[in-house]
């Protein structure tokens, strides 16, 4: 079975309430809807869908931000989830690639993804796209501003 990109629409709330919930973050369609307020009104983020006969069956974010340090942008994989059913079938794949066209076009000089390190099928995932583990010598620090 072939799938169809597409952007993501308010019609996909119900498959992607359930494909965040297979990633680890289970949550409700208010929130998604929620979510999806900001995401689609914001010129510098991008939601693109894997579409297999009016089913939603994966998804990806794509931010992009503006550097100081250097001319240009860099682009982060805010989430890439693939419905369980359906991984390991190049669904993942053609969403990473169609970020990766879509990074290029915006102007970015690399792409950034994070990924829990418990997940080593995702981490063998993208190492085969060619991404590095870059851990070792660039730390990376958060802090929660929630209450």
């Amino acid at each position: 079975m072939a799938v169809q990109l597409r952007s993501v629409q308010r019609r996909d709330v119900p498959r992607l309430a359930v494909l965040l919930g297979q990633l680890g973050y289970p949550t409700d369609e208010a929130a998604v809807h929620e979510r999806l307020d900001y995401l689609l009104d914001d010129p510098s983020s991008w939601l693109i869908g894997a579409d297999d006969n009016g089913e939603l069956v994966g998804v990806a974010a794509l931010h992009v931000v503006p550097m100081l340090e250097v001319t240009g942008r860099f682009g982060r994989l805010l989430a890439l989830v693939v419905d369980d059913r359906r991984r390991g079938q190049g669904v993942g794949y053609a969403l990473v690639t169609a970020v990766e066209q879509r990074a290029r076009e915006a102007g970015c000089l690399r792409l950034e993804i994070t990924s829990s390190r418990h997940r080593d099928r995702a981490h063998a995932f993208y190492q085969r796209l060619g991404y590095e583990d870059a851990s070792a010598f660039k730390a990376r620090f958060l802090k929660d501003l929630g209450d």
